[in-house]
């Protein structure tokens, strides 16, 4: 049993909700939490959706569940006004002035449709949740060895891109495990997505659980359901899921989803937490042991797999798109990063009310982005005019439109490399610098700060993930010891979901940060010089190979190929997983 589990043994990590009512009323700092509770509730605390932050003692970044991204305009006004109110950095650590772009009292939208803030401050938290209860949001198992938020397609019940809309079986499955102990304390962390869209955009292929449109013949009649895929994943050892000869009625998921868990729950590792997803067990045993050890545990009897519905992978929703309802629109916002505002997505909620419909919402997308929803086409020009939608533009460049970001340094204990400005910075700056082929509406450019892969770098056009890297110039000195350490990261080019999937290859390695601007120019007038008609950037980097691509990139004008690899980061803050 490794540390972690011992932990989990000494108190069950739900119980800390309990805990941290106490530790507010009695405001008490880190160290009297630790001396009161020992350095195991660091861990327990993530099943509160609180995590310590890295570098700023006292203060937490707090995690708010939005299963498949949907939010009523009330929801999203809450979220909102907490942000505003309470993720704000005290003076000592920058106040308003912390961050150089957004200041402090904003949030972030991850890659799981989650909300981050940050600053939180422990007695804080009670009020926090007493809002969250009256709107019917909560944080409870935003992090920690349970049931994640449930992904979902963020466009569900809007368009003709579904098969049927799966929200309300999102909803199921994640009031399932919210609060149940009986599965609140897994191996590890367990991710699941469920989607009725053609289009896959809750990313299937790389979660523990991914549930697809499908239909088949039962009694003689034709019934939508879902096909199942296991075992997907990235961060360290990334693996594509499997599919499962299983079809599973909507009514029957969440005890399908359960039975999914009671076998991880007896059959996944818990000594070595480096292997001890659930990808490595689905490997271990492979597909049809893993699917024979599910339908033994399963109340219900699955039929085989029927008829698959999806039809690859579609990635974003930015845009101003018609819904099924006559005059009718969606409008999908970017985001460049995820990170904006919090009075700024309290007007956003507030404009979905005031221009939408009364079935009108707030949408989160795994690529950092929100929807707008049921705007009478009417309105379209007054909610576009909107100041936060002239920021969030439906339009962007297709850099700023596939700049997805993690935490990074600036929080996360983990991160080696500031991401979130850095992001921000390189998208708008590719955007004015490249010119990209006109039909190509959008390159995904991920940037992880470390090996955690909460950015989902495998999967994009170009992924980066941080290191610190040292250089040969004796004049830049940033040490004692005569070195010069930079930020940099390694670069990968070629990932992608869909029916044509597969995770990019880390192209270089221990790249400065100053030399991937001037790389990627290169790339592209390459790609723009030898790409075949429709050809994507991700396919042109499949094709040409790496040792080109590596050739390429080192004609810059520019140091790429002059790093190596320096260390990295760790401690009690631990890493803001949402990968």
């Amino acid at each position: 049993m490794n540390t972690v589990e011992r932990w989990k043994q000494e108190k069950h990590p739900l119980d800390v909700i309990e805990d941290v009512e106490q530790y507010a009323a009695d405001e008490l700092s880190f160290e009297e939490i630790e001396a009161r509770a020992g350095d195991g509730e660091w861990e327990r605390l993530k099943w509160a959706g609180l995590y310590a932050h890295g570098r700023q003692d006292g203060y937490f970044m707090m995690r708010t569940k939005v299963p498949g991204g949907s939010l009523s305009p009330e929801q999203a006004e809450a979220i909102g006004e907490v942000a505003d109110e309470y993720a704000t950095a005290p003076e000592a650590f920058g106040g308003e002035e912390q961050n150089d772009i957004w200041g402090d009292a904003f949030l972030d939208i991850t890659t799981r449709q989650d909300v981050q803030m940050h600053w939180i401050e422990i007695e804080d938290v009670p009020d926090i949740w007493e809002r969250y209860d009256e709107v019917g949001l909560t944080t409870v198992q935003g992090c920690g060895d349970s049931a994640r938020n449930v992904l979902g397609c963020p466009a569900a019940g809007l368009d003709d891109h579904e098969c049927f809309d799966a929200q309300p079986v999102v909803e199921a499955v994640s009031e399932f495990f919210t609060k149940n102990r009986e599965y609140a304390n897994l191996p590890r962390k367990f991710k699941m997505t469920i989607t009725g869209c053609r289009q896959d955009c809750a990313q299937s292929q790389i979660n523990d659980v991914g549930l697809t449109p499908a239909r088949r013949d039962i009694g003689g009649e034709q019934h939508y359901g879902f096909h199942v895929r296991v075992g997907g994943g990235l961060s360290d050892g990334p693996r594509m899921a499997s599919d499962l000869d299983v079809f599973v009625p909507p009514e029957d998921t969440v005890e399908f989803c359960r039975a999914v868990a009671q076998t991880f729950k007896e059959l996944g590792d818990r000594t070595n937490r480096g292997v001890c997803r659930m990808r490595y067990l689905v490997q271990q045993l492979g597909p049809e042991k893993f699917e024979e050890a599910v339908r033994d545990r399963c109340t219900v009897d699955l039929p085989t797999r029927g008829t698959d519905c999806s039809e690859g992978y579609r990635g974003d929703h930015v845009g101003v798109h018609d819904q099924r309802e006559d005059g009718l629109k969606y409008v999908g916002f970017n985001v460049i990063a995820g990170r904006m505002g919090g009075d700024e997505f309290r007007r956003a909620a507030r404009a979905a009310r005031e221009y939408g419909t009364d079935d009108a919402s707030v949408r989160l997308a795994t690529d950092q982005n929100f929807l707008v929803t049921h705007i009478p086409e009417a309105n379209l020009g007054e909610l576009l005019n909107e100041p936060f939608a002239r920021k969030y533009q439906p339009d962007p460049g297709p850099f700023s439109r596939g700049a997805v970001g993690c935490t990074g340094s600036e929080f996360c204990n983990y991160g080696i490399i500031e991401t979130k400005n850095r992001v921000r910075r390189w998208a708008k700056a590719l955007d004015r610098r490249i010119d990209v082929p006109e039909e190509i509406d959008v390159v995904r450019m991920h940037m992880s700060g470390c090996s955690a892969s909460c950015a989902q770098p495998q999967i994009a056009d170009i992924g980066f993930r941080g290191e610190t890297v040292q250089i040969d110039d004796p004049e830049g000195t940033t040490n004692e010891e005569g070195d010069n350490i930079v930020e940099g990261m390694d670069f990968g080019l070629g990932g992608s979901l869909g029916a044509d999937n597969e995770f990019l290859d880390w192209v270089e390695h221990a790249v400065p940060a100053d030399a991937v601007i001037p790389a990627l120019e290169e790339l592209f007038d390459a790609y723009a010089d030898e790409r075949t008609e429709g050809e994507r950037f991700y396919e042109w980097c499949r094709r040409v190979g790496n040792d080109r691509l590596r050739s390429v990139m080192r004609r810059a004008d520019a140091d790429v190929a002059g790093g190596v690899a320096h260390g990295d980061g760790g401690g009690r803050g631990e890493v803001a997983d949402d990968d």
